[in-house]
């Protein structure tokens, strides 16, 4: 896989860094990063009562159960390279 002064497993560190920063980006957006918020008591989007439970469930939270189902169905993830995949695959 790699060649020149590169290791043989410097493509799968990589990869891994990779992954690794995806999912740090994920918890970010999820709320889970280190500088988490007080959860709200009321939905920052239609301001209406955030269940008890969801709000101990989930450290943070700032929406319903309805308006972050509506986000979650907007968002689209942005596009990567699938660098496990073949070079057909990475075509579009």
């Amino acid at each position: 896989m790699a060649g020149g002064w590169a290791r043989d497993d410097a493509v799968n560190d990589q990869i891994e860094i990779s992954t690794a920063e995806a999912v740090a980006r994920a918890r970010l957006r999820a709320g889970q990063g280190k500088a988490v918020r007080e959860s709200a008591e009321v939905c920052i989007d239609c301001d209406e009562p955030i269940p008890p439970a969801r709000r101990q469930a989930l450290p943070g939270v700032q929406l319903c159960l309805d308006c972050q189902r509506d986000r979650d169905r907007a968002w689209r993830p942005a596009g990567g390279i699938n660098r496990r995949g073949s070079k057909d695959s990475q075509l579009k």
